[in-house]
């Protein structure tokens, strides 16, 4: 898979984590209490409902977090096979830092 198929899923997998948590309520109300009455038990009921959204809360928010973790494997290096480290500093010329000379007449008393 290229990095930019990564791209997609991972902002897809965002799109819909985003659309799933507006949708719950943490007071009771959100999706889960619009079917109010006896619509609610003909959809599985309140309880299900909230355990719906809770595990694809959870699944959606895994789901990122690997995708994520695995386009970093995925990102186009360039260079990484002839790349030594060793070999980063040659011809750069280097000088040492002037001493500082310290005045010992200037002492304090």
């Amino acid at each position: 898979m290229s990095y930019t198929a990564f791209l997609v899923l991972i902002l897809i997998v965002a799109i819909a984590l985003i659309l799933i948590v507006m949708v719950q309520n943490p007071k009771g109300g959100g999706l889960s209490s619009s079917f109010g009455g006896g619509g609610a038990q003909s959809l599985g009921g309140v309880q299900n409902t909230n355990n719906f959204l809770d595990r694809t809360t959870w699944t959606l928010a895994i789901a990122m977090f690997a995708l994520i973790l695995l386009s970093n494997f995925a990102i186009p290096r360039a260079g990484d096979n002839n790349f030594e480290l060793k070999n980063t500093l040659d011809g750069v010329e280097t000088t040492t830092p002037a001493v500082p000379t310290t005045n010992t007449n200037d002492s304090i008393q």
